[in-house]
């Protein structure tokens, strides 16, 4: 089981989100992060050649909860999540255009 941790600017992205939506993207951050956060499916991948603006340790990779996206990396030796990033992702709009 993998623990998490949010990184500090999580906090401001979550405030710009109505509460039931940030209750929503919680939950499902906890339940899918906490058991296998390295396995890729269809809402969960590695985002290759993406270089974020905020440290990281690679690889970047990506949760799709609706509109939204959830920026983390992985830390297996120590059994952590690292959610560096948490954004809306309008259709029509490119990953980089989010950051």
């Amino acid at each position: 089981m993998f623990s998490i941790e949010y990184a500090e600017g999580v906090k401001d992205d979550l405030a710009t989100i109505r509460p039931f939506d940030r209750s929503r993207l919680l939950d499902r951050i906890e339940e899918q992060l906490t058991q296998q956060p390295t396995t890729q499916t269809g809402n969960t991948k590695i985002l290759v050649g993406l270089i974020p603006p905020w440290d990281h340790e690679p690889p970047v990779w990506e949760l799709r909860i609706g509109q939204h996206r959830v920026f983390y990396d992985v830390d297996t030796t120590e059994s952590r999540v690292t959610v560096r990033a948490v954004r809306r992702k309008p259709p029509h709009t490119t990953t980089e255009e989010v950051l």
